[in-house]
């Protein structure tokens, strides 16, 4: 089998087409891959350094700078043709899109040459660019039920679940002690994205705080921006961590009792998949809101719980915190919520659906 896949910009959209891209090596032993992704953004440093051929494009998102736009529709047109050209000489049996503007002209080709086509959308919200490329798509998956109505003009929409919660259950396993914590006491983490939040840090100064005679154990994610100034001249107990950053956060998600949260695709898949309460606190700052809905998908189901950051103070936070540690039914209640609607084998769900889509041919 040969394919192309175009995934761009952050790992929510990279990392659940590297979990697909696993998935088909594993079933077919002389699959061909061409990954096409843009020049300057995470993707065109992580999927080389994995030795998987990569074409970089250059293509930017269009913002509110009137320049800026009209360079890029002339770079939008560009890259179409390149990826023409691209995809004629490669000969793909199928096209795979997992978001991220870059995907626009790849997919875009693909239909004009009628190679078959696949989106994955990982959020409750749908991407500009997976609206626009949806027309006629041959297969869409999406990660929440929510969501198998949003796309009309597409062929045939399945519900996958996001192929990243699939790498929680099989990373490498963390335990409290390894980072210094007590096996036996509960753990939190709270963490805002990979990169950290200024805002948020100031906020939830005062809940490290409350929680320093707290029986559970609480480890603090600053991000690595922000860890000199979050530590300066602030003493926390001997309860709490605090860290700039941790590899393989999953590995320790595993040994969690709760986390404190935003609501990006991957971290709502690994939640899901590890069946792990949660306290999410949507990032405002994003596309269409769209953490807050992700969020939502999980907080109507009784399966999370979830604060606004605007609403976000220490003491409301250590409230919750404590009623659901506390509340041993209500907890138990919600991790039997997140079983029922998280997905553990997304990455089977699509190759098999793929792999019926080519049998078709």
């Amino acid at each position: 089998m040969k394919v192309v896949i175009s995934a761009g910009g952050t790992g929510g959209h990279i990392y659940p087409a590297l979990a697909v891209l696993e998935k088909l090596k594993s079933i077919d032993k002389h699959l061909e891959v061409l990954y096409i992704g843009t020049k300057n953004r995470m993707e065109s440093e992580i999927i080389p350094q994995r030795n998987i051929d990569y074409v970089g494009i250059e293509i930017y998102g269009f913002s509110k700078n009137i320049l800026k736009d009209f360079k890029n529709i002339f770079l939008i047109t560009k890259s179409y043709h390149k990826c023409l050209k691209l995809l004629r000489d490669f000969k793909p049996d199928i096209v795979l899109g997992f978001g991220g503007y870059v995907t626009y002209p790849v997919l875009a080709s693909a239909k004009k040459l009628g190679i078959k086509t696949f989106l994955h959308e990982q959020n409750s919200i749908v991407g500009k660019t997976n609206k626009i490329l949806s027309n006629g798509i041959d297969l869409v998956a999406v990660s929440f039920l929510s969501t198998l109505n949003k796309f009309p003009k597409a062929k045939k929409v399945i519900y996958s679940g996001n192929p990243c919660g699939e790498n929680a259950l099989t990373t490498k396993e963390i335990k409290k002690s390894d980072i210094g914590f007590d096996n036996k006491k509960k753990l939190i983490i709270v963490v805002a994205g990979s990169l950290g939040s200024s805002s948020l840090n100031e906020k939830l100064k005062e809940f490290l705080r409350l929680s320093k005679k707290s029986e559970y154990q609480v480890l603090y994610i600053t991000g690595k921006s922000y860890y000199d100034d979050f530590i300066k001249n602030t003493r926390f107990g001997s309860n709490i961590k605090v860290l700039p950053y941790l590899d393989n956060l999953a590995g320790l998600m595993r040994n969690c009792d709760l986390i404190i949260t935003r609501a990006g695709a991957s971290t709502m898949s690994e939640i899901l998949a590890l069946n792990l309460p949660a306290i999410f606190i949507p990032s405002p700052y994003v596309a269409g809101n769209h953490q807050y809905y992700n969020a939502l998908e999980i907080v109507k189901n009784n399966a999370g719980a979830m604060i606004e950051e605007e609403n976000v103070d220490g003491e409301k936070l250590f409230s919750m915190v404590n009623d659901l540690l506390n509340d041993k039914k209500k907890y138990e209640i919600m991790k039997m919520n997140l079983k029922n609607l998280g997905k553990t084998d997304s990455s089977k769900i699509i190759v098999d659906e793929i792999k019926e889509l080519l049998k078709n041919e």
